[in-house]
This record gives structure tokens, sequence and C-alpha cells, in this order.
């Protein structure tokens, strides 16, 4: 059984930092996507950052030079580095992972719906202005 366990988030004034980790239990396979989403009140949910299998990370556009998501293999662990948060960063933040990969280029930042089979419970961001 795969389980998705998210730590970090909080609330931070504009322009502070926060950091976001994402632990796969029991994640075994060898071609992935895991990515990050936020769900702001009201919205619909979005992807903000994906890292595939081999080590690919692609970006939304809207946190592009802030964000920064990155994976550490050996643990299984997924992280987001969040610089320059703005209020409309505020938003439950959420992991997630695919048990494969069927496609190329954006296939990870636009998948296929229901692809990503594994999620975490949420992490709630606050900016304060």
């Amino acid at each position: 059984e795969v389980k998705v366990v998210e730590s970090g988030g909080g609330s931070v004034q504009a322009g502070g930092s926060l950091k976001l980790s994402c632990a796969v239990i029991g994640f075994k396979f060898s071609q992935y996507c895991m990515g990050w989403f936020r769900q702001a009140p009201g919205k619909e949910r979005e992807v903000v950052a994906t890292v595939d299998s081999s080590g690919d990370t692609l970006y939304v556009d809207s946190v592009k030079g802030r964000f920064t998501a990155s994976q550490d293999k050996s643990k299984n662990t997924l992280y987001l580095q969040m610089n320059s948060l703005k209020v409309e960063d505020t938003a439950v933040y959420y992991c997630a992972a695919t048990a494969g990969v069927w496609g190329s280029g954006d296939y990870c930042i636009t998948p296929p719906p229901g692809v990503y089979a594994y999620w975490g419970q949420g992490a709630q961001v606050t900016v304060a202005s």
C-alpha cells in the first residue's frame, strides 16, 4: 500500500519562505511523476510543480523563479521550497504521485485525468499581507 504523508506549511508574511515535505511510503515504481498541487478557497485544484523519475522539474508560470521542487530518491521524499511568497499563494497544498509515466514532454504537469493515483492529506499554507 502506498501512503503519502506531507509535512511543513503554516503561516508566513508576504515575502517570506516555507518548505513542504512529502514522504511517499511503500512506493516502488521506477517511472513516475510526483507533483505539488494547491487549492485555494473557492477555486479548483491546480498543479504547481512536478518532478519526474529522471529528475526533470516543471513549474506553472505563477511560481517560476520562486518555488523549487526537488526529490530525495533514497528517502522517496519530495520537497517544495517556496520563496518570495505572495498572498495569492495561500491554499491547501497537496502532494501526489503517479504509478507510471505514459507520455513525454509536459506529461507530468498536464496529465490526463486520474493519472495521479496517490495523494497526501494536504498542508495549509497561509500568506498574510
